[in-house]
């Protein structure tokens, strides 16, 4: 007669009950780290809570934790304050940001950046140097701002200095956080210097919001002058062009080869004013001459070979300005690629950054206006001047103040 016998139980073994173990006491610290974080659940979409929310987070892209402290200096570069009624140009709007990435880089705090950049229609004309029709127009992209990652790749800046976009749910799971942490979440600072912030007081709080300062960002950078305090160098922000517009660069500047390249500022920069007396005065009083194709082929013939190729980068928009310098050098413009750059580009700013890239990857680049002692520039009038003297236009006068 056939028998059945019992199974045998077997016992677990020392490494199961380990695994077991740890899975209980991880979930429990994750139960108390979201008891201290977020009490309950969130007034937000899908009802997630701050741990749910990186703990679920898609992998790919950096991760934040649960640890992070944050940021905050508006939801507009240089705004709120007496700077929202004007926008200004890319430049300005770089270095405001460079001081507040630099700020969050010091405090160890993940930076909420805006989600989109002010375009200043100034800067924003639709015509680019030396189109194929030789003409230039006055018509200006269509729209008034763009989103901040066509002009920047935000992963890329997160592997120096961690940020978030200002219209991430992660930032919206952050303020609902802070709302229940109470006076632990959240600190209104205004003339508090960046070494104050990291006194215990402020160092415990999940975000510290710079939104009260009526100055331009920038401006609250009192030691950027002293090139030893500056943490962030003036190519961070250019290296950190979105991989669409750094492809382009790389694109044009195989086609280009071995180049050499300018970069020739006019437009803005030549305003003039009247003095009670009706002189003509001007902030940068050789600046006109010093970009004037005559007087660039005499600041830049030592250092650059005839025949060479030179890149121009312009916001002079007078067709065939440059075109005497085609007697020594075989010029080439951003227009030259339109077909590599007219898919892609939405607005000046995002040409200016491509132009950009361009120049800096350039044998010998020549900048119009000195930022470290070993630039080469065609000017030697310094970028900020606040004084507005007679505009100088001789090569004589030039020679004079060398001599």
């Amino acid at each position: 007669m056939a028998t059945m016998s019992k199974p045998q139980r077997t016992k677990p073994t020392s490494r199961s009950q380990r695994f077991v173990l740890l899975c209980i006491v991880t979930f429990a610290c994750l139960l108390l780290l979201s008891s201290v974080i977020s009490t309950g659940k969130m007034g937000l979409p899908y009802q997630q809570t701050l741990i749910d929310y990186f703990v679920r987070s898609p992998r790919g892209k950096r991760e934040h934790t649960l640890s992070e402290k944050y940021l905050y200096w508006g939801n507009r570069i240089d705004c709120p304050g007496k700077n929202c009624e004007t926008c200004a140009g890319l430049g300005h709007q770089e270095s405001s940001l460079r001081c507040a990435l630099e700020e969050a880089m010091f405090l160890n705090r993940t930076f909420v950046m805006p989600s989109g950049m002010c375009i200043n229609p100034i800067h924003n004309k639709k015509g680019i140097l030396d189109r194929a029709d030789n003409k230039t127009t006055e018509d200006g992209w269509v729209g008034s701002s763009c989103a901040m990652d066509s002009l920047y790749d935000i992963d890329l800046i997160s592997e120096k200095i961690p940020v978030i976009l200002d219209d991430s749910k992660t930032w919206h799971l952050v303020l609902s956080t802070s709302m229940k942490l109470e006076e632990r979440g959240i600190a209104h600072v205004y003339g508090v210097s960046r070494q104050r912030l990291t006194e215990s007081h402020y160092s415990n709080l999940l975000i510290i919001n710079r939104t009260a300062s009526p100055l331009a960002w920038f401006v609250e950078c009192k030691d950027r002058g002293n090139r030893s305090a500056v943490m962030l160098p003036y190519s961070f922000l250019p290296s950190m062009a979105a991989e669409n517009l750094r492809d382009a660069a790389e694109k044009i500047k195989t086609q280009l080869g071995d180049y050499d390249a300018i970069h020739v500022r006019r437009g803005d920069k030549l305003k003039t004013r009247k003095d009670r007396f009706g002189v003509e005065r001007i902030q940068f009083p050789h600046l006109d001459r010093d970009t004037r194709p005559v007087f660039i082929l005499d600041r830049i013939e030592k250092l650059i070979p005839p025949g060479r190729t030179l890149f121009i980068g312009s916001n002079e928009r007078t067709p065939g300005f440059f075109s005497p310098l085609a007697v020594r050098y075989k010029l080439a413009y951003s227009s030259n690629f339109s077909n590599i750059l007219d898919p892609i580009i939405k607005n000046n700013y995002q040409l200016f950054m491509v132009e950009r890239l361009v120049m800096m990857g350039a044998k010998t680049f020549f900048k119009t206006f000195r930022e470290y002692e070993t630039d080469l520039t065609l000017t030697d009038d310094p970028k900020k001047n606040k004084n507005w003297e007679i505009p100088v236009y001789t090569m004589e006068e030039r020679k004079e103040a060398a001599s």
